[in-house]
């Protein structure tokens, strides 16, 4: 099987300039032989930063780029030459994009908007020339400022779809089904567990030229939140979702258990997933009857709004994007922004990093000079 080009997860080395150091100039002129002190300051280090960038849909243009290194400032001149400040480091990233400590698991920033731009790492100051420190007792200062060091992190970077509705159930639920029937999405649909191995995106038309997005992710078992199945390989996609669209096939053998198995699983994996808006979708509705239906209320979970519904027959599809909506509607009101700013980061886990980058390597040589010399040049106190 081809390897799939949906990257939602990436490693990169960051590394800012280190600052330029000040020069120790000494100015002699034919007719100015006390010119005293004239060395300039050194240039400031290059930052890195992250971007937003909405024509990017995953990670992948980072995927063999491995590595981001900002420029260094350069040293200062005589005639008080300031030194150039060293070139910034942008890592373009799509929305949706959250970076993590890769050493901590802490987070530290979260990309949502196109242009958005966040500094992970400040360039080291340059350093002052020696002419900042002339003083009435010392005309002739033979001494400047170093530039400041560098700065280094090793950073994850996550990608959560950015989608108001997340579907949440086990494989063969009919998520996909859902999904292709109601929306130009063409995910894969089998009839057997895991077909879907990527997260899918569609836009569902709803009345009124409205529309609202939705995502499916690979379905979850029993244990996912300790790594069983895919584990929690896609659950972080569904922290950003505005509201769970739970789905369990009408066939089930109990459908209370199954929803609150899932619940659980979401629990373990992030407590403040508990806090979203939550609906039941009944699936595959066309392989019982009403009268089966009414018997199932009794059964049904009381904590939450619930809906049969057929995606091959279009039962009750219409009924679902009512609820969908009507819940969607009252999040927007209640919060007043956007409802996806409501995700509560989490800390990555050292198993997660550990297990996730279990393969990774730098691509470069730490052997090799990536800096200039601190030390001073005999060129800075040649009088002229």
């Amino acid at each position: 099987m081809a390897e799939s080009n949906f990257i939602d997860y990436a490693k990169i080395f960051c590394r800012s300039g280190k600052g330029g150091r000040g020069s120790m100039h000494l100015h002699r002129a034919k007719y100015h032989p006390n010119g005293g002190p004239d060395g300039g300051d050194g240039g400031r280090g290059g930052n890195v930063y992250l971007r937003g960038n909405r024509n990017l849909w995953t990670l992948l243009h980072l995927k063999y780029e491995r590595h981001a290194f900002a420029g260094h400032g350069q040293n200062g001149g005589k005639a008080l030459a300031t030194g150039s400040a060293g070139a910034d480091k942008y890592i373009d990233v799509p929305c949706g994009t959250v970076a993590y400590d890769a050493e901590t698991g802490k987070y530290l920033c979260d990309i949502t908007e196109d242009g958005q731009v966040v500094m992970l790492l400040k360039g080291g100051r340059g350093g002052l020339g020696n002419w900042h420190f002339r003083t009435a007792t010392n005309q002739t200062p033979r001494y400047a400022q170093p530039g400041e060091p560098m700065q280094e992190l090793m950073v994850v970077l996550e990608l959560k779809l950015l989608a108001d509705v997340g579907l949440v159930g086990f494989p063969n639920a009919g998520k996909s089904t859902l999904l292709s029937a109601t929306s130009a999405a063409k995910p894969k649909i089998a009839n057997y567990p895991f077909t879907t191995l990527q997260p899918s995106v569609g836009i569902i038309s709803y009345r009124d030229n409205q529309s609202f997005v939705m995502a499916d992710i690979p379905g979850i078992i029993k244990g996912a939140s300790e790594g069983k199945g895919l584990g929690i390989r896609f659950l972080r996609h569904i922290e950003r979702n505005a509201l769970l669209l739970f789905l369990v096939p009408a066939d089930s053998d109990n459908i209370k258990k199954d929803y609150e198995t899932l619940l659980g699983e979401l629990q373990a994996f992030n407590p403040a997933l508990m806090n979203k808006r939550r609906v039941l979708g009944v699936s595959k509705a066309d392989l019982i009857d009403e009268e089966l239906m009414r018997l199932l209320e009794e059964e049904l979970p009381t904590d939450v709004e619930h809906v049969y519904f057929s995606a091959v027959s279009g039962y009750g599809v219409d009924r679902l994007k009512d609820l969908l909506w009507k819940n969607l509607d009252k999040d927007n009101k209640e919060i007043g922004t956007d409802s996806h700013d409501e995700l509560v980061h989490r800390d990555l886990k050292d198993t997660v990093l550990t297990a996730d980058f279990a393969e990774w390597e730098p691509d470069w040589d730490d052997d090799e000079p990536t800096e200039e010399s601190d030390e001073f040049d005999l060129e800075d106190l040649v009088i002229e």
